[in-house]
């Protein structure tokens, strides 16, 4: 399990650098966060906070266990090529060769002045690697017409414009499979990625995830990103599922 300072723009490095340093065990996490205020965020270990910092937990267990991803996102046939782009900061000056925020913002239907994060939960956009849909969720919109990811972000890549589907049903989904695999978990640790949780809200629906959680002994994190194996995600939900060990006959 890993956790990581969710500002420090280094989630991508470490996240595929322990994963071959891993080999075969599974890794999953988040990014810490400072309740949108994007200002200094923050690990626990040791006894103590650290920033620019990350710890990593290696649990071994004789339980049943399953390391997962869900997410509710789907790519649309809207497409939008980054044509200018500071990858170390993981910012996106232009897209289709206009202003950044000028250009997602007509997308959406929306005026630049109006974008905020709940708008940008309900209007991610995905990339496309080998084979599978990777969400890259938009951070915040900066004063010279630029947006900020939470992931990496390159010049040149084609990014597409997705919607979200039932975020209650693919939860309920993923954790009917979870349990078909290893039995009922006594317990989930997620990482949650906190554009889901605005979401969640804004449709009124928290309560209704809420008890999902409930049912299911799920403990854990809203997050500014999240890590499965050796990438770096958003608006995904990662955790490990812990089952337990068959009664005796």
């Amino acid at each position: 399990m890993l956790l990581v300072d969710g500002l420090s723009v280094r989630e991508e490095l470490l996240a595929s650098s322990l994963y071959v340093a891993l080999g075969e065990i599974p890794l999953f996490g988040g990014s810490a966060g400072d309740g949108l205020r994007f200002e200094g965020t923050h690990v626990y270990a040791g006894g103590a906070f650290a920033s620019d910092a990350a710890a990593l937990l290696l649990v071994h267990t004789e339980l049943p266990f399953r390391v997962f991803k869900t997410q509710h996102i789907t790519g649309t046939d809207q497409k939008l090529v980054v044509t200018g782009a500071d990858e170390a900061q993981r910012t996106v000056t232009e897209i289709d060769g206009e202003p950044a925020a000028e250009a997602y913002a007509r997308l959406v239907g929306k005026e630049v002045a109006a974008l905020t994060p709940e708008v940008f939960a309900a209007n991610p956009v995905v990339v496309r690697l080998g084979g599978q849909q990777f969400v890259r969720s938009i951070q915040k919109a900066n004063d010279d017409g630029s947006l900020t990811f939470y992931c990496a972000i390159e010049d040149g890549i084609v990014l597409s414009l997705a919607q979200p589907g039932d975020l209650h049903d693919m939860l309920s989904s993923e954790f009917a499979a979870i349990e078909a695999q290893i039995g009922p978990p006594q317990l989930i640790i997620g990482c949650d990625c906190i554009l889901r949780r605005l979401e969640v809200e804004r449709l009124g629906e928290r309560d209704r995830v809420g008890e999902l959680f409930v049912k299911h002994h799920v403990v854990g994190f809203s997050t500014y990103g999240e890590q499965i194996n050796g990438m770096h995600v958003n608006q995904t939900f990662t955790g490990v599922a812990i089952g337990s060990l068959p009664k005796a006959a």
